[in-house]
């Protein structure tokens, strides 16, 4: 607060000193006439377009590998039961192939999760890049 200098009154100046409220004020609103307008400026950038319905030439349509496991640990490829070592080996030569098929999971609803993440670990080793995982959906009652 500010004393007054007047020699009557020797009371206090109730008044609020304004100045630098206003030159803060000033000062924000030229900054925000500068940078406002370059804030607007953007960079045009022509993006590629996506024709999603043509296949790139020479592009082969691989069929899916779906591997079925059951509750008591039976491995099947495409239905034909195999065994841990033949599974692998054909994991392994399945990544080879361009392009590469991709590879379905199947478990049964009580195979344990254990058993399932073994031969995502079996596949991921041998190269596999595309693993997915099926299950079926809840019917709506």
């Amino acid at each position: 607060m500010a004393f007054s200098s007047d020699t009557e009154s020797a009371g206090v100046m109730a008044s609020i000193n304004v100045t630098p409220l206003v030159d803060v004020m000033l000062v924000l609103l030229i900054i925000f006439m500068i940078t406002t307008p370059l804030m607007s400026h953007k960079t045009q950038v022509k993006l590629p377009q996506a024709d999603l319905d043509k296949k790139p030439e020479g592009a082969q349509e691989t069929a899916p590998i779906t591997i079925a496991v059951t509750a008591e640990g039976a491995i099947f490829w495409n239905d034909e039961p195999v065994t841990k070592d033949l599974m692998e080996s054909r994991l392994s030569s399945a990544a080879q192939l361009t392009p590469q098929p991709p590879l379905n999971l199947r478990g049964d609803r009580t195979t344990k999760m254990r058993v399932i993440n073994e031969i995502t670990k079996i596949a991921q080793q041998q190269g596999m890049l595309d693993i997915g995982y099926v299950a079926t959906s809840e019917r709506k009652r």
